[in-house]
């Protein structure tokens, strides 16, 4: 049960959960096609944990090789599962590359997970499956809106996959539902490292600042909002490692309540694009080349968690604050440089 399969942990938010992981007790093994990820990332594990996860290269759609891979790791006590293609705008653009990646990876874990009987598995899921809620602070109980993204949809298909198979299966699940991860490690060995060009928020503003972008665009001043432009509930990327570790001890002490447990995890706070501008410049000292341009498809207007369940039954809270989150951000940028 020490034994913790992380799918995507080379990624931005596997690799610090795989930190964490590790921080805890934990043995990790690690798979990542490095499709928006790099090899290094585990060496820079290792530098902070001084312990190096076991790593295979695999791309979940292989059905095959899937399979031989849970055959020779069969005493896997949890699985977190990140391992998923998740830009808004791409999967607009492209939907049926986000369809089959982020479905047929899901479906060939639990077919398994219920070969070798592998029974927890906490999903990487998203506040996207709320669409644009009616009612904020959004709850678990919220209702699930059709969603704004094809990205968005691949989320609420797989949070349905996985209530079917639970409810047949021996396999335990919990869906958790984050919200906008940000910022970096405090040792500046990991962060968000997109492949290309950034569809996130915050990369792109340190790579403008950092004179890697000629500006950044900021999509829509006309939301009904205080200044205009979308609101999101960020969090710290370690706040957020913090509770998937929260949520697999939960599963292999048995602790969960139901066969599938949704919990949000955020801030609780909504922050604007231009508030997070604002704070980075202030943590920086770099003024930022920025423009508004139009909105951007597959967008929500404003969103921000209700926390409450996450706090009393995860024992989690977050605890950093907008300005620790951009100022990690761009201490990471820098180390980048050197």
């Amino acid at each position: 049960m020490n034994k913790i399969l992380v799918t995507g942990g080379a990624g931005y938010i596997g690799s610090h959960t795989v930190v964490e992981l590790q921080k805890s007790g934990f043995e990790v093994i690690v798979v990542d096609n490095l499709s928006n990820s790099y090899a290094s990332v585990i060496d820079n594990i290792r530098k902070i944990t001084g312990k190096k996860p076991v790593f295979e290269i695999l791309d979940l759609k292989d059905h095959e090789r899937t399979g031989n891979f849970f055959g020779r790791h069969t005493d896997i006590g949890g699985i977190i599962h990140f391992a998923a293609y998740k830009a808004v705008g791409e999967s607009v653009a492209d939907p049926l590359k986000y369809y089959e990646n982020n479905i047929s990876s899901l479906v060939n874990i639990l077919k398994a997970m219920k070969k070798y009987k592998l029974d927890n598995l906490v999903f990487s899921s998203s506040c996207t499956v709320y669409g644009q809620p009616e009612i904020l602070p959004v709850t678990e109980n919220a209702p699930v809106q059709k969603a704004m993204s094809p990205y968005g949809h691949t989320k609420q298909i797989s949070e349905d996959i996985i209530n079917n198979v639970c409810a047949v299966e021996p396999v335990h699940g919990i869906l958790l539902r984050y919200f906008n991860p940000i910022g970096a490690h405090e040792s500046a060995l990991i962060g968000e490292l997109p492949i290309g060009i950034p569809n996130n928020l915050v990369p792109f503003i340190t790579q403008t600042a950092a004179g890697i972008r000629d500006h950044l665009r900021v999509f829509g001043d006309d939301y009904n909002t205080p200044d205009g432009t979308a609101i999101r509930d960020n969090i710290h990327v370690v706040d957020l490692a913090k509770a998937h570790v929260a949520a697999v001890n939960r599963l292999v002490k048995g602790m969960n309540k139901k066969n599938v447990e949704i919990f949000n995890l955020g801030n609780g706070l909504g922050f604007s694009v231009l508030e997070v501008i604002r704070s980075f410049e202030k943590m920086s000292g770099v003024k930022l080349n920025y423009k508004i341009v139009d909105r951007r498809p597959g967008d929500v207007e404003k969103v921000w968690a209700d926390t409450t369940f996450a706090n009393i039954e995860l024992g989690w809270k977050a605890e950093k604050n907008l300005d620790d989150m951009t100022l990690s951000a761009w201490k990471w940028e820098l180390a980048l440089k050197k």
